[in-house]
């Protein structure tokens, strides 16, 4: 064998000593924080642009429904080109590939700070969407290829940081931005920490092998990308008018669907799909991606809703809001940790179940959220929610991946952050939805399409004898999280309940629970 002379960080092999478990070493915490520069980007980017929605508004001088494609725009990117992430990681090399995302978002920030108009930068948006779509995909990739199995819960919270971290502090930083300095600072502030990232990466990631075994699956791609950017087009357009009835709304999320059902169906025939749908036959990977669709569905449209509540009933500032929501970070930071490891000796089940158990208590406490609710109480229950999510999320991606082989994970990677988004999407328009007609139905003259935007502006005189029913909506949209999360213990009930198999050909042969 050739002794490497370069400081390059080479990923553990499935049979080295690293990949037999222990420890996060020097190496490997290296990796990690090349991959969590990028992935903080690209997640922070998002929460931050939605803060400055309405102020770009202003500052373009156009409608808030066209300015509303800022934020549209940037996700079905990333609907159109995470499919494609699996194949390219194969063909060009996960460090080569991770490396031309993050230039495209950096050129995309770029340009998006210089943007004139609504319409160009809408235009840069779609660009850093390209980019941005296949950094979460490579970093997961990265990380784990060189963890190796019986670490992969452990560095899988590293990954998590971001993703929890990113909405908390997002609307922080965005708020700090709009007010203090100027909105193209929210895209600026991307191009320093990118280059820094590719710099890293160039210099800490090992050398990419490529290992192209197929060819690009071109119909399964015709048929993916399109059918995800017009459901999650359906979907957004649906949480924006506040209902599902609209041939706007259905046309595209129905021909979507279609899409994407066609696209299942040919997969599990053909002979080198673009995704490995086949995957899912293994219990691991279909418990963890059910435990991950209805955990999505349930959070990511929940996180909706407090900022909203402290905004329209509590009256308080994006950044007031941002800084409210702040107990939830600090309590996924406590356990994250802790749940990787615990996630690696004893398997992800039990950390999931515990972490759902959690989060469930303190969902239901929101159900009973008021207009007067004490903000201390609030952030305790935050608190608490973010230690549930510490020991939930990522323990539940862990679980799809602690099973499958080195060339596996690209595949699996690309399939888990499509149901997170897709969930994700599906989350947020139905919390809006059931949201809005909660107001309509409390609010005087508020209108099945129009009960949030009633309530926004609600008249001073009047918020003090409406703030109660408003609130109530609140709760009674809490419920119907509450409900999602109660039922996402059924598939995390078949999570792995064992420490990972130090060879994955053994895990791979895991058979499905008969019933």
């Amino acid at each position: 064998m050739k002794t490497p002379t370069s400081p390059e960080v080479a990923p553990a092999a499935d049979d080295s000593p690293a990949a037999g478990g222990g420890g996060l070493d020097r190496a490997l915490l290296t990796v990690a924080s090349v991959v969590v520069l990028g992935a903080v980007m690209s997640i922070l980017d998002v929460t931050v642009v939605n803060v400055a929605i309405n102020h770009l508004s202003e500052e373009l001088k156009s409608p808030l429904s066209t300015i509303q494609w800022v934020a549209t725009g940037y996700t079905l990117a990333l609907a159109t080109v995470i499919p494609v992430s699996g194949w390219a990681a194969d063909r060009f090399g996960t460090k080569r590939l991770y490396m031309i995302s993050i230039a495209l978002f950096i050129l995309g920030s770029a340009m998006a700070g210089l943007a004139w108009s609504a319409p160009s930068l809408i235009a840069f948006r779609v660009l850093q969407g390209l980019g941005g779509g296949m950094i979460m995909p490579c970093a997961m990739t990265i990380l784990t290829q060189a963890a190796g199995p019986q670490r992969v819960g452990q560095v899988m919270s590293v990954v998590g940081i971001p993703m929890l971290l990113g909405p908390i502090c997002g609307p922080i930083l965005g708020g700090y931005l709009v007010d203090q300095v100027s909105w193209r600072w929210i895209f600026y502030i991307n191009i320093p920490i990118g280059i820094v990232t590719l710099l890293l990466s160039w210099r800490i990631l090992a050398k990419d092998k490529p290992e192209p075994t197929q060819r690009l699956d071109v119909l399964g791609l015709l048929l993916l990308s399109p059918g995800l950017a017009s459901l999650i087009y359906g979907l957004a357009t649906g949480a924006e008018k506040g209902a599902f009835d609209s041939a706007k709304v259905l046309v595209p999320a129905i021909a979507g669907a279609a899409l994407v059902i066609a696209f299942v169906a040919r997969s599990l025939t053909a002979e080198s799909p673009l995704i490995q749908l086949r995957l899912l036959k293994r219990r691991s990977v279909a418990s963890a991606a059910g435990t991950m669709m209805l955990f999505g569905v349930a959070f990511f449209g929940a996180m909706l809703l407090l900022p909203l509540y402290y905004q329209v009933v509590r009256h308080q500032s994006a950044l007031h809001a941002g800084l409210l929501l702040a107990p939830q970070g600090f309590g996924a930071m406590i356990t994250m940790p802790i749940g990787g490891k615990l996630t690696d000796r004893v398997g992800p089940g039990r950390v999931v179940l515990a972490g759902l158990i959690i989060i469930i208590a303190a969902t239901s406490v929101f159900t009973q959220i008021a207009a007067d609710t004490s903000f201390v109480f609030l952030g305790f229950t935050l608190f608490l929610m973010g230690l549930g999510m510490g020991m939930t999320m990522m323990p539940t991606m862990s679980a799809a991946f602690q099973s499958l082989t080195h060339a596996e994970v690209p595949r699996a990677s690309t399939m888990m952050n499509i149901i997170q988004q897709v969930a994700g999407s599906i989350g947020v328009a139905t919390m809006s939805v059931v949201l809005g007609n909660a107001l309509a139905d409390r609010l005087p003259g508020g209108g099945s399409a129009g009960g949030l935007g009633a309530a926004q502006h609600v008249p001073p005189a009047l918020m003090a004898k409406l703030a109660p029913k408003i609130a109530d909506s609140f709760a009674h949209t809490y419920v119907v999280a509450l409900g999602l999360l109660v039922v996402a213990i059924v598939p995390a009930l078949l999570l792995p309940r064992r420490k990972p198999e130090t060879d994955p050909a053994k895990a791979a042969a895991e058979p499905m629970p008969m019933h």
